[in-house]
């Protein structure tokens, strides 16, 4: 039996798989050395970084018209995924992939880090929430599928990954899904992961939270059996505890991670999938900076211009 234990430091003492390769900061710094935005050469293969766009003009753009009037961003984003979409509850600063490239988009734009407002949004309300116009776009491990499509668009895919299982250290390794047949597995409600087990997978238990740290709680304290979601995020909980959790088994889906971005933006849409396309070096800068250390090798996706 496992001790109770919360996870309210989760992702402060990140090391292993996906430490960062550079000391992150609310205002990011480039991965070698100097300020984010001065676009200068950050050294090394790293790339380019990116800097603050001036005399930005996108007509047809009822969201980016909103920017201009509020001047500022409102991005919707993930906040409990060390190296992807993380806040230090201590420090206040906001770190990962999924925040870099959000600021991407930001600075393209034409808009600075002190005028963007990150706005945490659980798995479950990130439709709703660009429907509404709470936010202006989501970054945060956000998977393109046809369903979501119905209500928003997305640019992108920027990166594209798969559903992996957590596990505790000691259970055997799992080859298939089936064989949580009888079992509890948990993820983050209106997750894709989640909603794959439930629609083809009726006989595996369902636990879902807001939080994917509620789940690896749940599975440090064996209350569930498994943790499930995207392998990328499940890598950066198991390097919290490499002694009590693991991944195991292999992808069994492909997610695509893109931007949410409302309905009918096409403006907006066709002006972020151009800034993917051409800015490989940037994307690449990113990657090394949040997730080169876990020495995964991967290539920035081509963008599904729809």
């Amino acid at each position: 039996m496992r001790r109770t234990r919360t996870l309210a430091g989760i992702g402060i003492a990140a090391a292993a798989l996906l430490a960062l390769t550079a000391c992150n900061s609310g205002s990011p710094s480039a991965p070698g050395g100097g300020d984010a935005t001065d676009g200068g050469d950050t050294g090394g293969d790293t790339g380019t970084w990116f800097e603050v766009a001036t005399d930005v003009t996108l007509e047809g753009s009822p969201t980016f018209d909103a920017m201009k009037e509020r001047d500022g961003v409102v991005v919707g984003v993930k906040e409990d995924q060390p190296n992807l979409g993380f806040l230090d509850v201590t420090t206040g600063e906001r770190t990962g992939f999924d925040i870099d490239i959000a600021r991407w988009i930001a600075a393209s734009l034409g808009f600075s880090e002190e005028q963007i407002e990150f706005k945490p949004i659980a798995s479950a309300n990130r439709e709703q929430a660009i429907v509404n116009g709470d936010i202006d776009y989501y970054v945060g491990t956000y998977s393109i599928n046809d369903k979501r499509k119905e209500q928003i668009d997305f640019a992108g895919p920027y990166f594209i990954t798969g559903q992996g299982l957590l596990v505790a250290a000691d259970a055997p390794e799992a080859t298939k899904l089936e064989d949580f047949n009888g079992k509890t597995v948990c993820s983050a409600t209106g997750s894709t992961p989640i909603q794959n087990i439930k629609a083809n997978f009726p006989e595996i238990k369902t636990q879902e939270y807001d939080l994917y740290s509620a789940c690896v709680e749940d599975l440090l304290n064996g209350k569930v059996d498994a943790v499930t979601t995207d392998q990328a995020i499940l890598i950066g909980y198991a390097a919290q505890y490499p002694d009590e959790i693991k991944v195991t088994g292999g992808l069994f889906t492909e997610e695509r991670y893109g931007v949410g971005l409302p309905k009918g933006d096409d403006a907006l849409r066709g002006f972020i999938n151009d800034m993917f396309t051409d800015g490989g070096d940037i994307w690449q800068a990113i990657f090394d900076k949040n997730l080169g250390s876990s020495g995964i090798k991967v290539s920035q996706p081509q963008v599904d211009a729809y």
